[in-house]
């Protein structure tokens, strides 16, 4: 089981999914030329070129609504907000045309797109650029979101994700793109909206995501230590 960064975990089923899957493209800011905020996309122009990998204008509005006009089309878009902070700007096109297309249609048309970015704060950046809104994205009927915590869920998410007829928001926690983990060398999937018991438990339950995992794992030993035996929950999803 080879160990990986998380960055570089996402970017294997980004891959993975334009190696596979020729409607699969994925756009935003400087994903391109530039390779990503945080280096998730880097290199992937090159390897793929412009019509599967295209930079984007700061106008998270305009490019959001383009991504649901080609998932609408037939393509499988993958859609790179800067931060989850931005999101805000295409609130609209995320809440009331991505997750209400299928409803609006009767279930005749479906969405295929997945809307990635990172979240939270830690890494130095503005408050601007340091929200959390992926507790907001969850609440939203027809829209599915997910927060992987190790760079295996990171893969599996990513695969399952890009796979589903409906749009789905991966939140990537800031902090966890230079964070190793293992990733097994077989081919395997997280399924959406299944949680992750980490460590069973008979006297009280930690349940969090994300970079929170790392907070409660040690809140457990911490507890464990003082003779009390604590579940952790992974949410992912």
């Amino acid at each position: 089981m080879p160990d990986i960064l998380f960055r570089d975990a996402i970017k294997l089923g980004l891959q993975e999914a334009l190696d596979n899957d020729p409607s699969v493209f994925i756009m935003g800011e400087d994903i391109g030329a530039y390779g990503g905020a945080y280096a998730v996309t880097d290199g992937l122009l090159d390897q793929y070129g412009p019509e599967r990998i295209k930079d984007t204008p700061i106008s998270e509005a305009t490019f959001i609504g383009a991504g649901i006009g080609a998932a609408i089309a037939g393509l499988r878009p993958v859609i790179e907000l800067m931060s989850i902070s931005f999101s805000l700007v295409g609130f609209d096109q995320i809440v009331n045309m991505a997750a209400n297309i299928r409803y609006m249609s009767g279930g005749q048309v479906n969405v295929p797109m997945v809307l990635r970015a990172p979240t939270g704060a830690g890494v130095q950046l503005a408050a601007t650029h340091s929200q959390s809104f992926e507790t907001w994205l969850c609440e939203v009927p027809g829209l599915k979101c997910v927060c992987p915590s190790t760079p295996y869920d990171a893969l599996g998410l990513i695969r399952s994700a890009i796979k589903d007829d409906n749009p789905v928001f991966v939140a990537e926690p800031a902090m966890l793109y230079s964070k190793k983990g293992e990733i097994p060398n077989e081919y395997y999937e997280v399924p959406i909206g299944k949680a992750n018991v980490i460590k069973s438990g008979s006297d009280v339950s930690l349940i969090s995501y994300g970079h929170g995992i790392k907070i409660i794992s040690e809140t457990a030993n911490y507890l464990e230590k003082n003779g009390i035996n604590a579940e952790l929950v992974d949410l992912r999803s």
